[in-house]
């Protein structure tokens, strides 16, 4: 296992909610040399200072990086990646005063689609950068993570947001060793990812079952879903491939599960309403009939999720 101690002061990295996503985030761009300042609670914030970030990875090897941490960003940083659930959103974002920022983009990597016009009202909407991330990665205890997939891909959007902000964040993104682009369209790559997670996530929630026994215990909902959601994308401005998506979950390993059925099975809070409510909210501004995804977030919170 490595340590690595280097700093540059090129860029400064706040990370709000060092957890799965943002620890890693953190990890890796304090190994590639990048200050990284972690925003969290005492005790998170306390065991960062004093142990720094391990990451245990097939992709990037066993290491360890040192990171600063804070319960509140007290400096203007070059981006702020906001790395927390959607449930735990609005009480994190007291740890980023707007003054405190900058010029610093702001990056929230969150499920579902509302989230950029709620930041968008409380910093620079001219500096709220979405992004999307396809990761698989966990903390399994303060400062300590397990990334279990093989890539992690990172798309940063952002309309209105300088071009060349979002090329440079996503080229310093890449040198640490995640492969990240800027792109274009901001509903579509938000859309992309919601419509591939709602499915997903409501199917293996609903039934408390992995991946493979949904897709194959319950076909005609699978999709169902999937043509709702891809109806919703396509009425929103985004493109939607509903054959492609089926042929992407039977391409999933059988053994997968949604984050939100293992917080459902960890009694966490779910994502509930940032990915199915958000959907159904969409589909009623729209005219589009989403009758099964309705039942399943339904039989979801009656459940008591």
């Amino acid at each position: 296992m490595a340590t690595e101690n280097s700093r540059s002061t090129e860029n400064t990295v706040a990370v709000l909610g060092p957890g799965g996503t943002g620890g890693l985030l953190a990890a890796l761009l304090a190994r590639a040399g990048h200050r990284v300042v972690c925003l969290a609670q005492d005790r998170t914030a306390d065991a960062l200072r004093r142990d720094g970030i391990t990451v245990r990875s097939p992709q990037f090897g066993e290491f360890t990086a040192s990171v600063e941490a804070d319960t509140e960003l007290r400096e203007p940083v070059t981006a702020c990646l906001v790395t927390v659930k959607h449930t735990a959103l609005e009480a994190a974002l007291t740890r980023i005063p707007p003054a405190a920022l900058g010029d610093a983009l702001v990056v929230p990597l969150l499920n579902g689609v509302e989230h950029p016009a709620a930041l968008r009202t409380r910093y620079r909407p001219d500096r709220v950068a979405p992004a999307v991330i396809r990761v698989e990665s966990t903390r399994v205890a303060p400062g300590v993570i397990e990334h279990g997939s093989p890539f992690t891909e990172i798309d940063l959007a952002g309309d209105g947001v300088p071009r060349a902000r979002l090329e440079a964040l996503a080229a310093t993104l890449t040198a640490a060793g995640t492969t990240a682009h800027a792109v274009g369209d901001e509903t579509a790559a938000l859309w992309a990812k919601m419509a591939f997670l709602a499915p997903f996530a409501l199917l293996t929630t609903r039934y408390g079952l992995p991946l493979g026994e949904a897709r194959t215990r319950h076909r005609e909902e699978l999709a169902a879903l999937v043509a709702e959601t891809a109806a919703v994308s396509r009425a929103c401005g985004a493109p939607a491939d509903p054959d492609a998506a089926l042929t992407r979950y039977d391409a999933f390993p059988p053994a997968a599960k949604s984050s939100m059925q293992r917080d459902a099975e960890a009694g966490r809070p779910l994502e509930l309403d940032a990915i199915g409510g958000a959907l159904l909210r969409a589909a009623g501004r729209h005219g589009v009939p989403a009758p099964v995804t309705a039942r399943l977030v339904r039989e979801i919170r009656a459940a008591g999720h």
